[in-house]
């Protein structure tokens, strides 16, 4: 899909990959952008450089998400790119509590879905549209700091699947990102995340563009991901105990 003379949806679009994806799909000639965040002071200038909509949205809440689809329709007649790229990440294991649990799977599993339930159907009836989920590199391998971000980031990944599986035939386009490290603010700088360093969040942007144009599934900044998935089918066992060295490292002071 080429972006330009199409309408967008951003969530998590206050700072980081939201806030890049916004500017590149207006400097791609996107003929509408609405962006959305909990962050609504953060969200105003980005809606100011894209000439687009602001809507405050706590991608948690499915009537939060309804109401952000309505608002985008009403302001722009229609949605061909929905990015639901809203995240966040808390460190910990087996003692995180049951409300981060569930906060992390409402914000990386549900809002997907919800966003899903809003707008694919409405895309397949205009022939066609594109339905981007960010995920991490952690949904396709695993993250040693944090329990909740990789289960459920494993779970963005299968919904996205489940969701090209479903509509892909019907004239649904969905990829999935699935970066390592990216300069944001939920990157502190340290952890398994940046052992093939960190990317800026408009290197990110660049090739979530290329894929969009190509249509694939996979959005792949750090292309070593690949090798490492790779490594993870085809020895399960090794994969693991690498990735059990990589913990202890993790919990030396």
């Amino acid at each position: 899909m080429d972006i330009k003379g199409k309408i967008a949806v951003i969530t998590g679009a206050a700072s980081g990959i939201g806030r890049a994806a916004a500017l590149r799909f207006a400097r791609e000639g996107a003929a509408g952008i609405v962006v959305a965040d909990l962050n609504a002071e953060g969200l105003s200038p980005v809606a100011t450089e894209t000439g687009g909509l602001a809507v405050t949205c706590d991608v948690s809440k499915e009537e939060d998400i309804k109401r952000l689809v309505a608002e985008a329709e009403a302001k722009c007649g229609r949605i061909d790119v929905f990015f639901s790229n809203a995240g966040i990440i808390s460190r910990g294991g087996l003692e995180t509590s049951d409300e981060a649990w569930e906060q992390h799977w409402k914000i990386h599993v549900m809002a997907h879905v919800w966003a899903a339930r809003a707008v694919v159907e409405k895309m397949i009836e205009r022939e066609g549209g594109y339905f981007l989920v960010t995920a991490s590199a952690a949904g396709l391998l695993n993250i040693v700091e944090s329990a909740p971000y990789g289960v459920t980031k494993h779970g963005a990944v299968a919904f996205a699947e489940w969701l090209a599986i479903a509509y892909g035939r019907r004239g649904l386009c969905v990829s999935c990102l699935c970066p390592q490290a990216v300069l944001t603010g939920m990157y502190k700088g340290t952890g398994s995340a940046g052992v093939d360093g960190a990317l800026t969040a408009e290197q990110v942007a660049d090739e979530i563009v290329k894929v969009m144009a190509r249509e694939t599934f996979l959005i792949l900044p750090h292309p070593q991901v690949l090798e490492y998935l790779r490594a993870k089918a085809g020895n399960y066992d090794r994969w693991i105990g690498g990735m059990q060295k990589i913990f202890l490292r993790q919990q030396q002071p």
